[in-house]
């Protein structure tokens, strides 16, 4: 089994979506290093792209060919200035060439060099081949994009890293059950246990630096989208709807960064209503930022980005006033391996489980996290992450016009208030009387996505995707 780290689960990099966009963004830089490593980036003459299955039916609304275009231009999604990525493309457009790897150029045409396939390769949902021709020669390669931001070959050539990086974690986790035996053992929360698997392979400082960076990120894209208001882009004429509503609740005191901000919300009302707003409000905020293209951290993966983000705020400047970085590193530990959980024993992959894959394991890793900082043990932290996918169990995934807005924007929303929820309820219960162990619903949820209808995996083929008419918007 794969050794799943923090930072692999929550993961810096750009809209809209973490299997379509982020994903194949970094299997073409993966295919570009190859190139390189063989020595054949200089004699490249033409690349070619094959966009399968899922991808290829709602590639279009996810951005995946603007994504593959800049990954083999050599453009980091965790770095690139967002206000750049319109440049890169329409210059590729108009010039009909490619910097690629940023070292050579080449002719490319998006019009006959990314082909849309509508077949599914066996492997995965997800699959995508490169193809790079010399004037002798062809090198190419396959790879499968599996849910938030993690890509795979078929041969899985890095098992073997990845099982001594996992020899080398103190405490290796492939199941709740160990999860759990571990904190009883040793008398730690999950945070901590986690902690000391990231410390096997990072420095203190270098962990508090990277964790932090994670918070900012999801800060300014609350903070971001919270001012932004208009259409969003894809057609749908979707309207920004975080702006109004923030806008109602903020009130006239002065800020003027992310931090101060903070601040003015802990003065504001916080009756019941107002909650359900505030928290609502964050979540539209990142999925609003994530549709327009922008800077989102993948929680566990893009298209569930606003629920952890929600959930964490909400903790900030509602429930805690007190909290302080030590409260936001516990919280993105605890989440981060509820998530690597689910994604070992299941899925986080909507093309291959539907948005119980990610709408339910943002609510778990929420709602997880939301009680470890509040005081939950760690067999109550266990129980609250199962009753938010438990209530998840089975929810589809039908983007209408294979864009990330609608159901999508508003399913975060309901995500992150479930997290709530459920942190609440597993506080108030005693974990000696649960009947549902949490691996219990990660198997259950595996099973009820290879059971569900292919039409209702990511692929603009059933539900809300065909029984809205993109006339209506």
């Amino acid at each position: 089994m794969e050794c799943i780290s923090v930072f692999d689960m929550l993961k810096i990099g750009i809209g809209p979506s973490s299997s379509h966009t982020l994903g194949p963004w970094r299997a073409a830089e993966r295919f570009i290093k190859e190139l390189k490593n063989e020595e054949l980036i200089d004699s490249i003459n033409r690349v070619r792209v094959d966009l399968y299955g899922s991808l290829s039916l709602t590639g279009k609304g996810h951005a995946t060919d603007l994504a593959v275009m800049l990954g083999l231009s050599g453009a980091d999604p965790e770095y690139i200035p967002v206000e750049s990525i319109d440049v890169i493309i329409s210059a590729i457009k108009n010039k009909k060439e490619l910097f690629l790897g940023n070292e050579i150029i080449i002719p490319f045409d998006i019009t006959t060099d990314i082909v849309f396939n509508r077949d599914f390769l066996p492997f995965h949902a997800n699959g995508i081949k490169f193809t790079a021709y010399t004037t002798e020669s062809e090198y190419e390669n396959t790879y499968y994009s599996i849910g938030g931001g993690f890509v795979v070959v078929e041969e899985r050539i890095n098992s073997a890293i990845n099982e001594e990086i996992k020899c080398a974690f103190p405490f290796p986790i492939d199941k709740a059950s160990e999860l759990l035996e571990y904190c009883n053992s040793q008398q730690k929360k999950v945070s901590e246990i986690v902690y000391e698997n990231e410390k096997s392979m990072r420095s203190e400082q270098e962990i508090h630096h990277e964790l932090m960076r994670i918070w900012d990120t999801m800060l300014e894209c609350m903070y971001i989208g919270c001012h932004s208001e208009g259409i969003l882009p894809g057609g749908l004429n979707v309207r920004r709807r975080a702006y109004d509503m923030h806008k109602n609740l903020i009130g006239v005191l002065p800020y003027d960064n992310p931090y101060s901000w903070m601040q003015i919300i802990r003065q504001t009302e916080v009756k019941f209503r107002q909650i359900l707003k505030w928290v609502s409000c964050f979540a539209l905020s990142v999925n609003e930022v994530n549709a327009s293209l922008g800077r989102v951290v993948t929680a566990p993966t893009n298209g569930s980005a606003g629920v952890i983000p929600a959930v964490l705020m909400y903790y900030l400047v509602i429930e805690n006033h007190e909290a302080n970085e030590e409260h936001i590193k516990q919280f993105l530990m605890t989440a981060s391996e509820i998530g690597s959980i689910f994604k070992k024993g299941a899925t986080i992959s909507a093309a291959m489980g539907g948005c119980q894959a990610e709408i339910g394991v943002s609510s778990a890793m929420a709602a997880a996290a939301l009680c470890e900082v509040m005081g939950g043990s760690p067999e109550q932290v266990m129980v609250a992450a199962e009753i938010a996918m438990e209530h998840h169990l089975g929810l589809t995934c039908d983007p209408i016009g294979g864009l990330v807005q609608i159901p999508c924007i508003e399913r975060n929303t309901m995500g992150a208030i479930k997290a709530i929820n459920a942190a609440e309820l597993a506080l108030e219960t005693d974990a000696k009387n649960a009947k549902v162990p949490l691996d219990k619903v990660v198997k259950t949820m595996w099973e009820t996505a290879k059971d569900m209808n292919t039409k209702y995996k990511e692929t603009s083929e059933g539900g809300l995707a065909i029984g809205v008419n993109l006339t209506d918007c």
